[in-house]
């Protein structure tokens, strides 16, 4: 079993930009989604919370495609949050001009960046930016490869097939202590692998069936370190959720929003329509959904965090059409009340 640091364990947030609906019901515009995603980071901030993720898309659901410009902003207004991607997709990006804008952001923020480098759900940015589904796996792992490179800050030598060679080549802005940096897994073992031997932190996207199916990835992940004779280092964990002040009224708001989503998505990719049956089964002990009332959302964090012997949980807490204001609310409690609950609750194990 992975030891827990009680004391270590964060409490994250993470928006995918989700464009929602104002009070009257109509759609709000992506410029009015973006701003008021730099509110939520603020309230964020002020309420204790250890991380503020932003994701990137291409598509109508979603109003963020650069991240990076949000999350300086967010740098801006903010003082102890650190700030980060949820995930930048590096297989149809630039590993040189990547490392470049998250070395700017960490400036911007006196060392608060982070990046969560990963695949992608989504497929969009690929013909966006003139890229072959075909190499879908080569791309990434070769990126991958130059961004670790990259974050020793010395001159690089590379060559592979997506991109022009380097020799002798150096980048800037140099960071003042590096940059803390991840992969996300959706479940693969050979992704698992493949981030230990890099030396990122392991970030798993957990959004659909119980947490404990995981472990197998974190104990793999664990022995890959060893095996590259790498010290330990962190595991996070990327789920849904919604917190609201009674058991109820959190269902009840989040429901719709998440049907909502799921259909519109489910449409392109063949899923069956959204039920209330599934929800259920996706809120309760088996289920990837964190949502409650703060009592409920602490408690299946802290079994998911000692299950997995998590460092860090970051609460997926944007969800399709759920209003500016409830997902305020959320953050609210869940700095205030769900994170302080999830420490006692693990310290008490320890006890």
């Amino acid at each position: 079993m992975v030891r827990i640091h009680m004391d270590e364990v964060e409490l994250g947030l993470d928006t995918f930009g989700d464009v929602t609906v104002g009070d009257d019901g109509t759609r709000i515009s992506d410029a009015q989604t973006i701003r008021d995603i730099v509110d939520q980071a603020v309230l964020a901030d002020q309420v204790g919370l250890s991380f503020f993720g932003v994701g990137e898309h291409h598509r109508h659901e979603f109003a963020v495609s650069s991240p990076e410009i949000v999350l300086a902003a967010i740098a801006a207004r903010t003082d102890r949050i650190h700030v980060g991607t949820a995930v930048t997709v590096l297989s149809s990006d630039d590993p040189v001009r990547v490392y470049e804008r998250f070395a700017t952001l960490d400036a911007i923020s006196r060392g608060r960046a982070e990046v969560i480098l990963g695949r992608g759900s989504f497929i969009e940015s690929f013909p966006l930016f003139g890229y072959d589904l075909s190499d879908y796996e080569v791309l990434f792992d070769e990126k991958l490869d130059l961004f670790s490179q990259l974050r020793t800050e010395q001159p690089v030598t590379w060559q592979g097939t997506t991109r022009a060679a380097l020799s002798d080549a150096d980048v800037f802005p140099k960071t003042e202590n590096g940059i803390r940096a991840w992969v996300g897994v959706g479940g693969s073992p050979e992704s698992v692998v493949r981030t230990a031997r890099h030396g990122y932190g392991l970030l798993l996207a957990i959004i659909g069936g119980a947490a404990a199916r995981f472990r197998p990835y974190v104990d793999l992940y664990h022995r890959s370190l060893d095996e590259f004779g790498r010290d330990r280092l962190p595991v996070g964990i990327h789920s849904p959720g919604h917190v609201a002040d009674t058991d109820a009224q959190a269902w009840e708001e989040l429901y719709p929003a998440m049907e909502a989503n799921r259909n519109a998505i489910g449409a392109e990719r063949g899923w069956p329509p959204y039920s209330r049956l599934q929800f259920q089964h996706d809120i309760g002990p088996e289920g990837a959904v964190y949502a409650g009332s703060p009592e409920t959302v602490a408690r299946k964090i802290a079994a998911t965090v000692r299950t997995l012997g998590a460092d860090r949980f970051d609460l997926k807490y944007a969800n399709g059409t759920l209003s500016h204001a409830r997902m305020m609310r959320s953050i609210e409690l869940y700095g205030s009340r769900v994170a302080p609950m999830v420490r006692d609750l693990l310290a008490s194990d320890a006890t």
